[in-house]
């Protein structure tokens, strides 16, 4: 919603300073179309050079993003904490038993409790992954941490990606307006010949060009970006969440100890309270009792 808004106060402080100042609309209303179609078309078609089509998918769905807001609310990170919490004491409990919710959590009982969480799949293939790992007896949990860590940072640089080809096309854009005013100077010197009020009008249209690209560049696409790459970074506490539990847990830490590192290492701002906490995992004990 804050997007939206974002945008709606752009349009309007710009384009109603211009008209507050004297600025005619139907200049840049005629020649709007013509530029739009040079600029963002050359943007775009630059774009799908630059990407393939994975990467073309990728960036149009992260768009959203923007509007939408980081995935994971401050419910989410509870409910990751009461997870994990449950995967670890039944490791330490019964590891014979674990094995069938960690290779198939999609019918898991445990999983199934926390369905945002196990429609995820990168989250439970992190989970699951990296307790199978700590199943296997390594001798050194350094080695589990390691891999753990460098495929998080290949899940986030992945993930960045979008706000990278949208950040492109914004230092892009401002260039591709001068493409465009040029283009329409050029147009302009074909009528050199005509009286000064229309000379006026086709050098005014020329230079729309110039303001739009400049205008969506740091307008629109350029603040874009910078919000996917915010959400994207608010939303790998998440999955850093996860680790900080999973390695407490391969050094063997109890498994209240092993969620009281996750929590403290979660954002003030997501961070569950730890009476929040610890009440939401006594319901968990009281209803396995029952």
């Amino acid at each position: 919603m804050i997007g939206l808004a974002g945008i709606v106060i752009i349009f309007v402080m710009v384009f109603g300073g211009y008209i507050a100042a004297g600025g005619k609309m139907p200049i840049i209303l005629h020649s709007l179309p013509y530029e739009m179609v040079i600029i963002l078309g050359a943007a775009i078609g630059a774009f799908a050079i630059s990407n393939d089509m994975a990467g073309v998918k990728h960036t149009f769905k992260d768009i959203g993003k923007v509007f939408k807001g980081p995935k994971w609310k401050q419910a989410d990170y509870q409910d990751l904490l009461c997870l994990l919490f449950e995967l670890i004491r039944l490791s330490r409990q019964n590891p014979m038993a674990l094995e069938e919710h960690i290779e198939s959590p999609e019918s898991s009982a445990i999983f199934s409790k926390f369905v945002r969480i196990q429609a995820d799949k990168e989250t439970v293939n992190l989970i699951c992954d990296t307790l199978r790992s700590a199943l296997m007896n390594y001798d050194d949990p350094n080695q589990v941490e390691e891999v753990l860590e460098k495929r998080m940072e290949r899940n986030f640089q992945h993930a960045l990606h979008s706000s990278h080809s949208l950040q492109t096309i914004a230092d892009g854009l401002p260039a591709l307006g001068i493409v465009a005013a040029v283009l329409g100077i050029i147009k302009t010197m074909a009528s050199i010949d005509q009286p000064p009020e229309i000379l006026g009008k086709l050098i005014g249209g020329a230079l729309v060009g110039t303001f739009l690209g400049v205008f969506l560049a740091y307008g629109i696409v350029g603040p874009f970006a910078a919000k996917v790459k915010a959400v994207v970074e608010e939303d790998q506490h998440f999955y850093q969440l996860i680790r900080e539990v999973l390695v407490a847990n391969l050094h063997n830490h109890s498994a209240n100890i092993c969620i009281e590192v996750g929590r403290q290492n979660t954002p003030s701002q997501l961070r569950p309270s730890f009476s929040e906490l610890e009440a939401a995992l006594k319901s968990i004990k009281q209803g396995e009792a029952a």
